[in-house]
């Protein structure tokens, strides 16, 4: 598409990339107004050394799915450290309710002597 040509401004250009895509639609935000949106979202920079092979797989289910890879593997490891509290927390309520069970059941009562009499 040339420069020249005017896109009109609508949901679908925008969600078709048709607008707002290229290199020219994107404005540098200042260090301070970016470290805002990433204290709002609650995001922090780390460095991490991962195999060339996981990147790339990541990147091709980003193309895939229409996402970045990096909000993809954030998006992963989210679900992972989820579903692995609920399976630990599960797991810890489970051995907390036998536990429970285990405390709240009488002793078996010693058996009494039957002078040899059986009980009728």
């Amino acid at each position: 598409m040339k420069n020249d040509q005017k896109i009109v401004s609508t949901t679908e250009a925008w969600e078709s990339r048709e607008l707002g895509a290229d290199a020219t639609s994107a404005k540098k935000v200042s260090p301070e107004i970016h470290r805002q949106i990433d204290d709002a979202m609650g995001l922090q920079m780390i460095s991490i050394r991962l195999s060339k092979s996981l990147i790339e797989t990541f990147k091709m289910l980003g193309q895939i799915h229409g996402v970045g890879y990096q909000p993809l593997m954030r998006d992963a490891l989210d679900r992972f450290a989820t579903a692995e509290m609920k399976s630990l927390l599960s797991g810890m309520a489970e051995s907390q309710k036998k536990l429970k069970v285990k405390a709240v059941e009488p002793p078996e009562s010693p058996r009494k002597p039957t002078n040899g009499k059986k009980a009728a």
